[in-house]
């Protein structure tokens, strides 16, 4: 029988080759194949003719760099966010330096899904000499943050949109079960049941390896996420979360100004300015984002088309509309990813150079 496992001489154990393999495939085929599903099947859903005439004919372009340039500025402000972060934990990189980390966690992230959060956490950790763990909790802070507005946001877009979602669930079958489940009280009360049960589990099977590991993982968490509420500039960090996802959405909101049927909305009546559109689509592309794909491609076009769609704009429209304003956030990053290689190639180079004058001077004294 074959060994499941491999043991080094220093005790370590080693995971066989299909193992590798197996987890490999998970991590980095499962996103790839999720985003070709998705794609195809938002494709068999329109008439691409129509989409493709949008596109070349429907379009102002003008919106589209414009929405480009704010994408910028929210990785900006990510980088200052962060640095708040770090400098709470006594890491101090150059601002710029962060704000390639940012920039090139967002390139990779259209390649290998996920991969870009550990690459900006090693590329910070190794070029200021510090702790790969404490960098990867301020990481975690960081996307504990964003949660929390995504939550904050969700609520918000229940409130103020609650009619349109609500007419617009109640046209299919499955829409309207939702609706009525969400106003039994068997709903509620199974879901209190379910959180008792998973508490009583937690409890008897405290001692297990998984338990463990999941304490383990929720206190890391914790630990990243609470250094905010102890640091110097707290404030501060609150004022740069909005800053961000101001960009987030009003990047959109401009986009809005690109196509006719997406400006109509703007200035429909009880549209208030088309905020309301704007922050339905926003928020459900942001929950999107959970799902692992490429760049979102896939999962973010479907919450966008079904934004829209809440609003009366069709499969067509709405597939121009997000498939163009991915393409140029796609751009962009593509742009921000290049330029970070050639800082990260740069600042190697003077490194290098800086280190071996040091060495001459010493050599002198």
């Amino acid at each position: 029988m074959e060994n499941i496992s491999d043991v080094k001489g220093d005790g370590k154990v080693v995971e066989p080759g299909w193992k590798k393999a197996l987890g490999l495939a998970l991590r980095y085929g499962l996103p790839v194949a999720l985003t070709v599903l998705l794609v195809v099947y938002m494709f068999n859903k329109v008439n691409f003719s129509e989409m493709w005439n949008l596109i070349k004919h429907g379009v102002d372009y003008g919106w589209i760099l414009l929405a480009m340039g704010i994408s910028v500025f929210s990785h900006v402000f990510r980088a200052a966010r962060w640095r708040l972060q770090l400098s709470a934990l006594g890491i101090r990189p150059p601002f710029m330096a962060l704000c390639c980390s940012i920039f090139g966690c967002y390139a990779l992230n259209l390649v290998f899904p996920r991969l870009g959060e550990v690459w900006r956490c090693t590329y910070i950790s190794s070029s200021q000499k510090a702790s790969f763990t404490s960098v990867l909790g301020s990481m975690i802070g960081d996307r504990l943050a964003d949660t929390l507005m995504v939550l904050l946001l969700l609520v918000l877009c229940l409130i103020v949109a609650s009619p349109a979602l609500e007419a617009f669930l109640t046209r299919y079958p499955v829409g309207r079960g939702l609706v009525d489940m969400l106003s039994q009280v068997w709903f509620w009360a199974a879901l209190c049941g379910a959180a008792v049960v998973a508490w009583a589990l937690f409890r008897v099977f405290r001692d297990t390896v998984v338990v463990r590991k999941l304490k383990e993982m929720a206190l890391n968490m914790w630990t990243g996420f609470s250094v905010v509420a102890r640091m110097k500039g707290r404030w501060q960090f609150l004022w740069l979360t909005l800053c961000i996802w101001g960009c987030y959405y009003f990047q959109l909101y401009v986009a809005f100004y690109a196509f006719d049927f997406t400006r109509e909305l703007c200035h429909g009546p009880g549209m208030a300015g088309g905020l309301t559109p704007c922050l339905v689509a926003f928020v459900l592309s942001s929950i999107s984002m959970a799902i692992p794909s490429n760049g979102g491609l896939g999962p973010w076009n479907l919450a966008i088309m079904f934004g829209l769609a809440v609003y009366g704009v069709n499969d067509a429209q709405g597939t121009a509309f997000s498939m163009l304003q991915w393409s140029g956030q796609t751009v962009m990053l593509i742009i921000l990813g290049i330029f970070t290689m050639a800082y990260i190639s740069v600042s190697r180079k003077a490194n290098r150079q800086l280190m071996d004058k040091t060495i001459e001077e010493a050599e002198e004294l």
